[in-house]
């Protein structure tokens, strides 16, 4: 500080207090000290003044004097202050640089001059001073003046040893890369700037790490294999042992470190990066094949683990264990809350999106499995109606569970991984073996011998409603209702039911809706023209003798939107396409649908995608954006448009097989019938057919009602007519999966019985002290999940309960359980205790919360006692 400024800065300080202590420990300013007392102000020596005249003259004789009381000497401790009461009321000027820079960062700790000297390299630059001053606090320490200067350094939101750490951390990735061995930039500036011993210092105050050459990489591989060995549950391979820390007081810190630091949205990547990189150092995947899988269960550490893990639950879906699958779904579920199936991180991450869609698969897999044993012997049924009804009670599983593992094997393998091939072929194969079980049974109620009146000579199925009758079943009735009902129609082309059945589930999840779903017998073919007519209101369907086999509607074709709104006007209706009504608004979308008590909407994304044979092998992704292609059309009718009411069905359903299929899945048809109008590769259409003996064969005034009717031939259970073009993806035929047509009821209300609510938890035993730094806690879902009891994921932890601090790592859990099972509705975790001094006496809380919304649900109250554990 230059002389010039001093006489401003005291003449400042005195129109504050009228009295200012300045100690000049190494007398900078002694011979000029003269000068510089600002006008008005009496300069007084203090070492030359008896203290005891000088505190009367302060105090009692001159009230309104200003005084500068100078003194070359530092300042006194407190207890050998003899004017300690005046200097505590008066201001302090100090002149030197360390002073300046004590008082500029508040700190009252005058022993931190000599600290503050040593940080003189940190301290030069002003804009780490001004970011220090805003962490410092008045009493810090030396410890803690270092860690915030660390924390500075290194661009950390707090001074805070693991945030610190993280930060390093994440400088060892440099333009995408994990530089394991080049030292990074913020470490060369901490040691640059003198940080370097209290840097480790504090590495090991947390982990115990020490070493003649510390390194960042030394320090991850220690950490990350600590962590490995912590988690896992019996033998550790003997080539990683070297890299296990020992200090066992700091052991639960590496956990919570770890845990952290894998779950922290800002510093995750660098964890997945680094973790691979040491993975890959040190070769893990090699050496965890010895491994048990199931002792691996509680290992985070490395995605190679849950590679590993993976191939175990693969093996067992495919040795056919039935009493194992259950816990195949449940590890399944354990790994998804977990970090690297993470539902939360899959958009950001491509191998956690990539995890994730491998547990879908297992699961998927699992659950099919369980369904082909209970079935091992096939199907069999006593009547049309009773397996009618069963495909919608259960039998459609196979379907969508099949679905679901496709659909989630070809994320698998658009990152490149092929390991559930062999389990793809697997489910393939037993997917076959249903389809080829239920067009057995199914085909003796169409045209079989077994049963004297069959489907094809009487297309009805008591108390299943028809498909020709829809309008005046579902539709009419909610116009009948009152003027102010409208009716939604949301026709979607080839949603079967077990997709259908997927958007029902989802439809209930939303708090305002509620939904039933109904099966109706399709006409049969199942195809698009006859299924679009039989759909809108009519009292009579009419084939014309023309080449495409038109279908009329009451005397009026029905084949364009155009040509079926002209029909909907004859009950004050329209007919739009979906997405051109929802990009309408809310305004404009309301005026358009003001005048009609009927609007129809057509969709089209799972026909459009799969009956083209250049597409047809994304027929299942087709399927998950229809769904949620339709969910928003719903949110638009209910939310925008203000409808109460949304019906959702199908004109036909759909077969669709991944597997190459065989020439026995074929119906060799050399020559299309004479007085054939259409064919494709489930159906003919046409006049005076007859009868062949590789086909079944009826006419529509029996199947759909047609007044002016044709003739029809469709392939015998699944298989397809050998003609050219696409062969995975077929329609037209008699199978469940075409003619079981779903009929979606969504329906908005506000009433207290339809309110949707998170599944209750509550935690088990009823021990309320942690005496380990790792405890389990067990935790049961009181109820089955319902259509209006949803899953919940939870975040469970430990806290202080002065200030809520996290004194645990955080786990997550999924209660979605729909078993009525208790014991299946059980779920356990493990929390580790940071390591520090905890009061026996004193209530510290589990803490429950809803990982979505953040809110609390549960706070149970915990006595901490690791005293008899630390001791060991």
């Amino acid at each position: 500080m230059s002389n010039a400024q001093i006489p401003t800065l005291l003449a400042n300080l005195f129109t504050e207090s009228r009295i200012v202590f300045w100690n000049d420990a190494d007398q900078e300013f002694s011979a000029e000290l003269v000068s510089l007392v600002p006008d008005g102000v009496s300069l007084i020596m203090l070492d030359d003044e008896p203290k005891l005249q000088l505190k009367q003259k302060l105090e009692i004789q001159d009230l309104s004097g200003k005084y500068l009381l100078y003194s070359p000497q530092a300042e006194p401790l407190p207890e050998d202050d003899w004017l300690l009461n005046i200097r505590l009321y008066s201001r302090i000027f100090r002149a030197d640089a360390v002073s300046v820079q004590l008082d500029e960062l508040g700190l009252l700790n005058l022993a931190m001059r000599e600290h503050l000297k040593r940080r003189a390299k940190f301290l030069r630059n002003k804009d780490r001073l001004e970011k220090l001053k805003r962490l410092t606090a008045a009493q810090d320490d030396e410890t803690t003046m270092d860690r915030k200067m660390l924390a500075v350094i290194t661009r950390a939101d707090q001074p805070e040893p693991f945030t610190i750490l993280y930060r390093m951390m994440s400088a060892m990735i440099v333009d995408g890369r994990v530089q394991m061995e080049a030292q990074p930039k913020v470490l060369d500036e901490i040691i640059a700037l003198e940080l370097e011993v209290p840097f480790w210092a504090m590495v090991y105050e947390q982990f115990g790490y020490q070493s003649q050459t510390p390194s960042l990489r030394d320090l991850v591989y220690h950490l990350l294999v600590t962590d490995f060995a912590l988690a896992r549950q019996g033998s550790f391979p003997s080539a990683l042992q070297s890299f296990v820390l020992q200090e066992g007081n700091r052991l639960p810190q590496i956990t919570v470190f770890c845990d952290r630091w894998r779950r922290d949205l800002a510093h995750f990547a660098s964890y997945d990066a680094i973790s691979e990189a040491v993975a890959d150092g040190l070769k893990v995947g090699g050496h965890l094949n010895a491994l048990d899988h199931l002792n691996l269960l509680e290992v985070q550490t490395f995605s190679d683990v849950e590679k590993r893990l993976l191939v175990g639950l693969r093996d067992v879906i495919q040795g056919g264990d039935a009493a194992a699958l259950v816990h195949v779904q449940a590890i399944a579920a354990k790994r998804r809350d977990g970090h690297w199936a993470n539902t939360v991180l899959a958009s950001q991450n491509p191998v956690i999106k990539a995890f994730g869609a491998c547990y879908d698969a297992i699961e998927a897999a699992a659950k099919f499995s369980s369904l082909a044993a209970q079935y091992a012997h096939g199907f069999s049924y006593p009547t049309v109606e009773a397996m009618f009804q069963a495909y919608q009670k259960e039998l459609f599983r196979f379907d969508q569970c099949y679905r679901h593992f496709m659909l989630a094997n070809d994320v698998v393998e658009l990152n490149g991984w092929l390991f559930l091939q062999s389990l793809k072929e697997w489910i393939g194969e037993r997917y076959s073996w249903y389809m080829a079980q239920l067009s057995s049974t199914w085909g003796s109620f169409i045209a079989g011998d077994a049963h004297e009146n069959t489907l094809l000579q009487n297309w009805t199925i008591p108390d299943v409603r028809s498909q020709q009758h829809f309008f005046q079943n579902y539709v009419q009735p909610i116009v009948d209702a009152g003027a102010r009902n409208r009716a939604y129609v949301l026709i979607s082309d080839a949603l079967r039911f077990e997709v259908a059945q997927e958007l029902y589930e989802r439809s209930v999840s939303t708090n305002r809706f509620k939904a039933s779903l109904d099966g109706v017998l399709g006409v049969l073919p199942s195809y698009t023209t006859l299924g679009m007519a039989a759909l809108l209101p009519h009292k009579r369907l009419d084939y014309r003798s023309t080449a495409n086999a038109e279908v009329f509607v009451d005397g009026k074709p029905s084949a364009s939107l155009e040509q079926r709104s002209a029909i909907l006007e004859d009950h004050d209706g329209i007919a739009i396409k979906a997405d051109a009504l929802v990009a309408m608004g809310k305004e404009a979308g309301r005026e358009f649908v003001k005048p009609y008590k009927v609007v129809y909407l057509y969709h089209d994304q799972i026909d459009a995608t799969g009956d083209k044979q250049s597409t047809e092998s994304e027929t299942f992704s087709a399927c998950e954006k229809a769904i949620n292609e339709i969910e928003g059309v719903i949110r638009y009718i209910i939310n925008t448009l203000g409808g109460s009411i949304v019906l959702i069905t199908a004109d036909h359903g759909f077969l669709y097989q991944e597997e190459k299929l065989d020439e026995a899945d074929k119906s060799a048809l050399t020559e299309k019938p004479d007085g054939t109008l259409k064919a494709k590769k489930r159906y003919l259409i046409g006049q005076d057919l007859g009868e062949s003996p590789k086909a079944w064969a009826g006419n529509t005034a029996v199947t759909a009602g047609t007044t002016d009717s044709l003739d029809f031939w469709v392939p015998k259970g699944a298989n397809r007519f050998h003609f050219t073009g696409g062969a995975r993806f077929v329609h037209g035929g008699a199978m469940l999966q075409e003619i079981v047509v779903p009929v979606l009821t969504v329906r908005a209300t506000e009433h207290e019985k339809s309110k949707i609510r998170p599944v209750e938890i509550t935690l088990l035993g009823s021990v309320r002290k942690v005496v380990t730094n790792r405890q389990k806690f067990e935790f049961i879902q009181t109820e089955a999940i319902t259509d209006k009891v949803l899953p919940r994921t939870v975040l469970v932890s430990l806290r202080d309960t002065d200030g809520d601090k996290l004194i645990s790592n955080e786990a997550s859990l999924t209660f979605d359980s729909n078993s009525n099972l208790m014991d299946e509705r059980k779920k356990t975790v493990m929390l580790t205790i940071l390591a520090g001094s905890y009061d026996k006496n004193k209530d510290y809380a589990l803490v429950i919360r809803d990982a979505l919304t953040k809110a609390e649900v549960d706070r149970v109250d915990f006595r901490i006692d690791l005293a008899f554990s630390n001791d060991f």
